[in-house]
């Protein structure tokens, strides 16, 4: 199991930190020292994933935020509330996010939901923190992608999937924007001489209430197949599935640009290199896309330095 480097002294944001791959990842970092946010959308939710840390971590000092990445107006009172707090920004971990929504919805900004959850969220609520991150020494940003970001495809003509909606697609462009994300922002900081170290991960087929969330969503069932292969295709818990997180945001050896995820057979096993989508290389297009997204959640890097 990949051990968590002493993180004493350092200031961690754990999105979706309630469950899953979220909550093992706020729960190891507590345990090797750091002072962890759980940032979530369900407060109450928040505090059990807490008294379940400090159960296991008496000492941690473990705190929950609100935050509902799926409304820009959550993520800029977040944002703003630890910018008061004044405290330089260690560790952004973007985990939260949801999956093939089964019927197109839009959030109250008018995005659609799967979009607005998994990328433009976490989009805005790392440019807004960027001040408090390049306040700290050694900040390090870590963004979830999924291994369906290699069936994405970034349609700037109809981002929002207005026109022809899939649940599967509209998941798969928006962990392929995460990794664009996680890529452009590591550019932009060695342009920029920032110290800020940008990686990413995907937990390969670990064993959440994500695969069955989404598809639940409006009394729908995840279809047979899905159900199917659940049972079949190799899967690992979520102890074993936060490692390319975990590694990517703490591990010595992580490389800005870095994308990490399970060795074998990419779905279970320790942290390995993983390699990028090559749509997700595309210079052009990622920068393409981080335009489009300012001016979608009216947030811009340029006010950072």
């Amino acid at each position: 199991m990949y051990q968590v480097p002493a993180q004493h002294g350092r200031l961690a944001v754990v999105t979706g930190a309630n469950s899953g791959t979220g909550k093992e990842a706020a729960k190891r970092l507590a345990g090797a020292g750091a002072d962890v946010i759980l940032a979530v959308r369900t407060p109450a939710k928040g505090e059990q994933a807490r008294a379940e840390i400090l159960a296991a971590h008496p000492a941690a000092t473990v705190r929950v935020r609100r935050l509902d990445l799926a409304d820009q107006s959550s993520v800029r009172e977040f944002a703003d509330g630890l910018i008061a707090d004044g405290r330089p920004l260690d560790l952004l971990l973007n985990n939260a996010g949801v999956m093939w929504l089964p019927q197109r919805t839009e959030t109250a900004d008018g995005f659609e939901t799967q979009l607005a959850s998994n990328y433009l969220g976490p989009f805005a609520l790392t440019t807004r923190l960027l001040p408090l991150l390049l306040a700290a020494p050694a900040p390090r940003v870590a963004t979830m992608s999924s291994g369906t970001a290699a069936q994405g495809r970034i349609n700037l003509d109809d981002l929002q999937q207005r026109e022809r909606y899939s649940p599967t697609g509209a998941y798969a462009q928006s962990k392929l924007a995460d990794l664009m994300l996680m890529l452009q922002l590591a550019d932009i900081a060695a342009e920029r001489g920032w110290a800020l170290l940008s990686t990413g991960a995907h937990p390969g087929y670990t064993r959440t209430n994500l695969q069955t969330a989404g598809p639940n969503q409006g009394g729908d069932r995840a279809s047979l197949a899905m159900r199917i292969g659940f049972k079949v295709v190799p899967s690992q818990g979520v102890e074993q599935g936060a490692e390319p997180l975990l590694y990517a945001a703490t591990s010595p050896d992580a490389v800005a640009g870095g994308y990490y995820g399970p060795r074998w057979l990419s779905l279970v096993g320790p942290a390995a290199v993983a390699r990028p989508t090559r749509r997700a290389l595309d210079r052009q297009v990622r920068a393409r896309l981080w335009r489009e997204s300012e001016r979608l959640t009216g947030v811009t890097a340029a006010a950072a330095g």
